[in-house]
């Protein structure tokens, strides 16, 4: 009698169907199956993204021609939501978010021109890129952004980084553009493009090391403070930065010894970072120091398919002036930045010197007074 397949039967998992070849397909099945659900997520995200930009184009096109009150929100959104029931993304607030969106961005004032440039798009289509984040990282970006410059700046990173919104916010809220425009470097003349705009994107200043809760007076001390508390060190450093090692000993032919602070290697960038720390001010001497320090690294360290090595000082302020005309006596990829030991915000709820005084002050009279 033949085997009727269609008979209930239960289904367990045959123990024999196992080995290398059988985890190996099931491991690239299971693989696929991920990067396509990415891949859906990714299409469907950009396609919802291209109805809220002609959406906003649509309105904000309307909006220039025809006088309509603050009603006019409340009422596409009842209209549509009547025709889409169920379907997110219809909320007055959200509508006005797709016109804010588009407006930033409006080519009425060149904006739009220079997203089409960066972004090598069509400039009646929503520049390509932009569906690679999520709306609402988006919202973020444009509602908390003073320039189109500094919104193209999150976008690519959050693209580089896969930040979520919460560490999108983070990053904002930390100034991070604003940050990276205050290290002053070198790299233009030294570096070839694009290797050198991915160079100074790495970098920022100032560095806040308020992470470190003791008082600094030498370079040694913020050293060990910094190695002690590596991760956190590296966490502010940013993605992609690789602890190599500290004092590591250059021992010259003629018995003279060097040893540079701290070594990195960053893993997008493919190249050595050798970093000075300096609790002073900057002045020109530092430059000549660190620019020997990266001859030595590319000389000994640096493979045939690393990027040319870049030195990075860490400094407790700088002239901007004085870093620009000292680096330009440079052969090497230099760049230097600021640090900070307390966050601003933190500094702001402390009380100052002559707050203390008063305390101590009245505290001391209180007690005269007791006695």
């Amino acid at each position: 009698m033949a085997k009727n397949d269609n008979k209930p039967a239960f289904v367990k998992r045959d123990a024999v169907v196992s080995g290398k070849e059988y985890a190996r397909l099931l491991g690239e099945l299971k693989d696929r199956f991920r990067r396509s659900q990415i891949k859906a997520a990714v299409r469907v995200n950009s396609a919802m993204l291209e109805f809220y930009w002609e959406m906003g184009r649509d309105i904000s096109r309307l909006y220039a021609t025809a006088k309509y009150g603050s009603a006019f929100f409340d009422c596409l959104s009842l209209d549509l939501k009547a025709e889409f029931p169920g379907q997110p993304g219809f909320s007055a607030t959200n509508i006005k978010y797709a016109k804010r969106w588009y407006e930033f961005y409006n080519p009425d004032n060149m904006n739009l021109q220079r997203v089409v440039e960066d972004f090598k798009t069509d400039d009646s289509e929503m520049p390509l890129d932009f569906g690679k984040i999520p709306w609402f990282h988006h919202v973020v970006i444009f509602t908390k952004s003073s320039s189109v410059e500094e919104a193209l700046f999150y976008i690519d990173k959050t693209i580089e980084n896969g930040w979520s919104r919460a560490e999108l916010e983070a990053e904002i809220d930390d100034n991070l553009y604003a940050k990276q425009g205050r290290v002053v470097t070198s790299f233009d003349e030294k570096l070839p493009a694009p290797y050198s705009g991915l160079a100074k994107a790495i970098l920022k200043s100032p560095y806040d090391f308020s992470f470190i809760d003791k008082k600094i007076v030498s370079e040694r001390q913020l050293e060990d403070e910094l190695a002690a508390n590596i991760t956190r060190f590296l966490l502010e450093l940013g993605s992609g930065f690789a602890y190599v090692g500290r004092q590591m000993e250059l021992k010259m032919p003629g018995g003279q010894v060097f040893v540079p602070d701290m070594i990195f290697y960053h893993t997008r960038l493919k190249a050595y970072i050798v970093c000075e720390l300096k609790v002073v001010s900057y002045i020109p001497d530092f430059a000549g120091k660190l620019n020997f320090y990266v001859s030595a690294v590319d000389e000994l360290m640096r493979q045939d398919d690393d990027n040319p090595t870049i030195g990075l000082l860490i400094c407790k302020s700088k002239d901007d002036t004085v870093v620009e005309w000292s680096l330009r006596g440079m052969n090497q990829p230099l760049g230097v930045a600021e640090y900070k030991l307390i966050s601003e915000k933190v500094a702001k709820l402390l009380p100052s010197e002559s707050d203390l005084e008063r305390i101590i002050d009245t505290y001391s009279s209180d007690l005269d007074n007791n006695d």
